[in-house]
């Protein structure tokens, strides 16, 4: 269905009650400094004029919820997290609709998988509530950071961290949680593009048992050095394997979805090692009431590389909250080069990355409920 969000809104959001007091920046961007950051998108380097901000302590648990001017933290050099790297992160983002309203996309979603990570690093769990209020009320008082050029958004990126200072291997008995905010156009500004993939023989990204289901920094920073050895040899990003070096997994920040010549669907299960994305599960979710046949399973590198070469591989693609939908035209690696289908989008990678951007950006009918407005 195509029938825009805002046709079916709800009326104007007032000013939320929040738990997070809001203290404005006494010294925020004016409407023309605002505006050339607006006119001149990119990911990551700007950002707006507050941020959420709360504490714990092991005594007092969460205090101190606030919206404050954004800038530089005051941090001991010996902060736990410089040196044992006890730190988790998320990404979501924030949506401008045709009627001016501003909604995200399954933020409770995030909010849970916030949760899980936390307990897998040792830190205090932040309940969903706080989680959906700082986002919330974040967009609300940045709301004029909201870009509205067809495809941007303004990506929002909770973090939590150990702030204790003190030398030793133990969990943290202080934490600081943030909200930042920044402005950004699409991930690709001449549509969706195929990236070439290297697949890594050499490093793996996650062990069992290990950090792998976590969204955490070090699983971020120790596939850096793998990413730079993929774009050294002229590709765009890396492919990696299990601890096996037999199954795929995932990209460096990316899941991977395999569509099939027989109508299936074929995506790695979550074994303990790969990210639980909200837009994988999301685009499962939207294969499957077209008609394919949805399956998280074992996927061998050799099943891959001879379904492309054979042509029971019809379309490959990455899924995350980034880029939504990356389709990848060849993958490569020691001993294989192979081409997937002509080498560009699908359309069926079209196709779904349109259904989920519609859903996202107003256009299409939300039949789900997956979307929260926020202001």
């Amino acid at each position: 269905m195509t029938t825009p969000l805002a046709a079916t809104a709800a009326t104007p959001a007032s000013t939320p009650t929040s738990s997070f007091e809001i203290r404005p920046s006494s010294n925020p961007r004016t409407v023309t400094e605002r505006g050339a950051v607006l006119a001149d998108l990119k990911f990551g380097t700007a950002f707006t004029d507050h941020m959420a901000h709360a504490t714990w302590t092991v005594d007092a648990g969460w205090q101190d919820r606030r919206i404050e001017a954004y800038g530089p933290l005051q941090l001991d050099p010996a902060a736990a997290v410089l040196h044992y790297a006890q730190e988790i992160f998320e990404g979501l983002k924030a949506y401008a609709h045709p009627d001016g309203s501003v909604w995200s996309f399954r933020p409770e979603a995030n909010a849970r998988r916030f949760a899980r990570s936390a307990e897998r690093l040792a830190l205090p769990e932040l309940s969903e509530e706080d989680f959906l209020d700082s986002v919330r009320t974040l967009v609300h008082t940045d709301v004029d950071w909201v870009p509205t050029t067809p495809g941007s958004s303004l990506y929002l990126r909770p973090f939590m961290f150990a702030s204790e200072a003190f030398l030793g291997v133990r969990a943290a008995t202080r934490v600081d949680y943030l909200v930042i905010a920044s402005p950004v156009g699409p991930y690709f500004a001449r549509g969706i593009t195929p990236v070439h993939i290297w697949v890594s023989d050499e490093y793996a990204r996650a062990a069992p048992g290990g950090t792998g289901a976590a969204k955490c920094g070090g699983n971020y920073a120790a596939s850096l050095l793998p990413q730079a050895t993929a774009a050294a040899r002229g590709f765009d990003q890396i492919l990696f394997l299990d601890s096996a070096g037999e199954n795929i997994e995932e990209l460096g920040g990316m899941n991977v979805v395999v569509i099939g010549r027989d109508g299936t669907a074929s995506t790695p299960r979550l074994n303990g090692s790969i990210l639980e994305g909200v837009t994988r599960s999301s685009i499962l979710t939207l294969l499957a009431e077209q008609g394919l046949d949805v399956q998280e399973r074992d996927i061998s590198l050799a099943e891959l590389v001879d379904g492309v070469r054979s042509g029971e591989v019809t379309e490959v693609f990455a899924c995350g909250t980034a880029a939504v939908v990356t389709p990848i035209g060849r993958l490569a690696g020691t001993d294989f080069d192979v081409t997937v289908g002509d080498g560009e989008a699908g359309p069926l990678t079209r196709d779904v990355h349109d259904q989920l951007t519609g859903i996202q950006y107003g256009t299409r009918e939300d039949t789900h409920g997956w979307l929260t407005r926020l202001v």
